[in-house]
């Protein structure tokens, strides 16, 4: 993928279920008009969930998902099924795939039950209907042959109407700002770094504030003080990396509202309020608790990597504490989480609106507070009051 397109955890995501040999796969190529996944008539060709971003007609930017098949058997095959499930969480289209001779069996109902369950808009799709007579279907569902491609365009129609209301209203920083504000963003540039480039929270913060026709300057902490002085007039914002939350804090202004990019993200894509409730979990913490280190990538660690390294070491200084640490990255997500004391995610990312809430409502299911990075780094700097300015609603109940 390009890295001028939309990124991955932007996109509307379109997920294709139904038991083997249905026709998913070829529904999902027929949909798409690429040889996207593998068509056999072997039982439990797609093994794996194949995710590929694309552009979609009539909706623009998405990632189709395509799915290991719903009534796999054997132990491997449970294990399929599952990952199968999984990718209900980050689902925000389902289309069931069934095959036409068969109607809707006991896999397919069972599904359809969770995608309901979740509030997931849904699309049965009878597939194969050129040699079985069509199913007299009701709203939401649809008659097609992947072979012959009858009626695609009309389920790549249906698909486009589940998605209006799903269109992304929301902004990062944007609606905090007027035209010709001006933002400084503070980005460390460190052995973590990536090489040659920002990571992609500050690529979409920089891009959210220029489309706002506002001002936004980029620098390190050492340059800081140096761009405070050269300005003209005051910035409205100083958005900085959460890791050098300390040494920015005490070079901004009381007057100048400061945060940083894991906050605005929790706020973005997640539920600030409910960070920032769970993140006092910090105080009350006692020896042997265990804290869950959820991120939503996988990356190569670096020796003084912010959530393996720099974060825990700053837990156990600020609570005095002998403290207990998992970690988990990419699409895992723990199943038990009753036997956490915190779950302190990253911002999130790479992870899709979808996604994030689900790991944050499996969380507070189970009673176990949970915050972000940001929120973690800002309570444990004294400056977690000042850091939530831009949500005085939420800053009010501190």
């Amino acid at each position: 993928m390009s890295l001028n397109n939309t990124p991955s955890a932007e996109r509307l995501h379109i997920a294709f279920f139904g038991r083997r040999n249905a026709g998913k796969s070829s529904v999902v190529n027929a949909v798409t008009g690429q040889q996207l996944a593998i068509v056999s008539d072997v039982l439990g060709t797609t093994t794996d969930p194949v995710l590929k971003a694309m552009e979609l007609l009539p909706l623009g930017p998405v990632v189709i998902i395509d799915t290991p098949g719903i009534d796999d058997t054997g132990e491997l095959g449970a294990l399929r099924v599952k990952r199968s499930y999984q990718m209900l969480n980050k689902t925000d289209i389902a289309v069931l795939v069934v095959d036409s001779a068969l109607g809707l069996t006991p896999e397919d109902k069972a599904l359809l039950e969770r995608i309901h369950q979740k509030n997931i808009p849904c699309i049965t799709v009878y597939n194969k209907s050129d040699i079985t007579p069509p199913h007299t279907v009701s709203d939401n569902e649809i008659c097609v042959s992947a072979k012959t491609g009858m009626n695609i365009h009309e389920l790549k129609e249906l698909i486009a109407a589940q998605a209006k209301g799903h269109e992304n209203t929301r902004h990062i920083v944007s609606d905090m700002l007027k035209p010709d504000d001006i933002v400084i963003l503070v980005v460390p540039i460190d052995s973590a770094a990536p090489k040659g480039r920002l990571i992609l929270p500050q690529q979409q913060t920089i891009r959210d504030i220029i489309d706002n026709h506002s001002v936004c300057m980029v620098t390190q902490p050492s340059e800081l003080a140096m761009t405070l002085k050269a300005l003209s007039r005051k910035p409205e914002m100083v958005i900085t990396d959460s890791q050098a939350f300390a040494e920015v804090s005490r070079l901004v202004p009381d007057d100048i509202t400061l945060t940083s990019f894991s906050i605005l993200f929790a706020n973005y894509k997640g539920d600030l309020r409910l960070a920032v409730s769970g993140v006092t979990a910090l105080n009350s913490l006692n020896d042997g608790d265990t804290i869950l280190m959820a991120e939503g990538c996988t990356h190569h660690r670096q020796c003084d990597d912010i959530g393996t390294v720099k974060i825990p070491g700053l837990i156990r200084k600020y609570s005095g504490k002998d403290i207990n640490f998992v970690w988990t990255s990419g699409t895992e997500f723990a199943d038990d989480l009753k036997k956490y004391k915190l779950i302190i995610h990253c911002g999130g990312c790479m992870l899709n609106e979808r996604e994030m809430k689900y790991r944050l409502k499996c969380a507070e299911d189970e009673g176990v507070p949970i915050t972000n990075y940001g929120t973690a780094i800002a309570l444990m700097n004294g400056i977690l009051k000042r850091s939530l300015a831009p949500f005085p609603d939420i800053q009010n109940l501190l």
